[in-house]
């Protein structure tokens, strides 16, 4: 049983119905709760079985759900629990409580560098804990002391390489729509940003490239992918204002999430992370070397680690405009060719997880 806080698009969504599909083809049950979402159906389409719990509300009525969840534990009476956010482990711990029937396993993943605190700190208290890096294993040993370092397994976010195949292009039918939707894009080289709407993505960063590669004569446009969502209404205007106070607004696209994201990173000219704060792993990072598409990020967090590792020319030092606007000017004018890049598979990361599962119910 998968717990989190909704189905409704990211890094964490992904990963919980991967495992659901992997869980489903071993012949097990996969049960996620959640809040619901976009991805309910693709979760079901994968094998899962999804139940609708609000665990992961920031309100005081959320403790409400501990009594639901509790009973929901003791009708379906999982062999493991595994929380991937921090407010739904909180609530399974008190679910845990007085329950009647067997006790679950629990197993817990720390998907991001969170806050260091008391609140935080739930997520290394697993029976297993899984870190999605290095970095992040070296994030919950350097502040929480007291965790069993025996207790921790970096089981590295997957891909499919055949959903993510090197040299994909996109068909002439999507392109032809896809610029007819973001003529900013039509016909000069451009950057992708993938991301939340968050001002923690580097939004702010990537217009300010995309000036500054105009100052210097390069001929580039940028596409904020995810950035428009409910509720980001205010934060998308700011953004848009910024373009223009700059002098690009007519070469910046903004746009919601979108499923297409391969044929979006396959037609750039190269995929922008620029997360302020260190990224636990970055996903976009190991699909876009899959597909053969250059990324330009700062040198830190997961992002950091993965292009040491896959890519190094497209690692620059945090904050570096200069430099960063440097490797960005050249690529234009000859776009770097990432090596084969066939590490991360969706397989090995399903395998792991399901054998996490087995570690922590066989040694019942």
């Amino acid at each position: 049983m998968q717990l989190l806080p909704a189905l409704e698009s990211g890094g964490v969504e992904r990963s919980t119905i991967e495992i659901a599909q992997a869980l489903s083809r071993a012949g097990h049950r996969a049960l996620v709760v959640s809040a619901g979402g976009r991805l309910v159906p693709e979760l079901e389409a994968a094998g899962g079985t999804h139940f609708t719990l609000a665990i992961g509300r920031k309100s005081p009525f959320v403790l409400r759900q501990v009594f639901a969840l509790r009973r929901l534990i003791e009708r379906q009476r999982p062999d493991v629990v595994h929380a991937r956010s921090r407010l739904p482990a909180w609530i399974a711990q008190f679910a845990l409580r007085g329950l009647r029937g067997p006790r679950p396993a629990v197993v817990t993943t720390v998907h991001g560098l969170n806050s260091v605190s008391a609140y935080s700190a739930i997520l290394t208290r697993g029976e297993r804990v899984v870190c999605v890096s290095e970095t992040v294993r070296r994030h919950v040993l350097t502040h929480y002391p007291k965790v069993d370092p025996q207790a921790l397994r970096v089981i590295e976010r997957g891909i499919d390489p055949a959903a993510f195949p090197r040299g994909h292009r996109a068909s002439e039918a999507w392109r032809a729509a896809f610029f007819a939707q973001h003529p900013a894009l039509a016909g000069r080289p451009w950057f992708v940003l993938p991301g939340r709407g968050t001002r923690l993505k580097g939004h702010a960063e990537a217009l300010a490239l995309i000036a500054r590669l105009r100052a210097r004569g390069g001929e580039a446009a940028l596409l904020l992918q995810g950035v428009v969502e409910p509720g980001r209404e205010r934060y998308v205007d700011e953004l848009r204002a910024e373009a223009a106070r700059l002098g690009v607004g007519d070469r910046v696209a903004f746009a919601p999430p979108r499923p297409d994201i391969r044929e979006v990173m396959a037609e750039s000219l190269a995929v922008l992370q620029l997360s302020s704060r260190p990224e636990a792993f970055g996903r976009t990072v190991t699909e876009a070397l899959s597909l053969g598409v250059p990324v330009l990020g700062w040198d830190h967090g997961g992002v950091g680690e993965l292009l040491g590792r896959g890519f190094p020319e497209g690692a620059v030092a945090r904050d570096d405009l200069d430099a960063l606007c440097g490797r960005a000017l050249a690529w234009l004018a000859r776009r770097p060719q990432p090596a084969p890049f066939e590490a991360f598979s969706l397989d090995a990361m399903q395998a792991a997880t399901l054998a996490v599962y087995a570690e922590v119910r066989d040694g019942r």
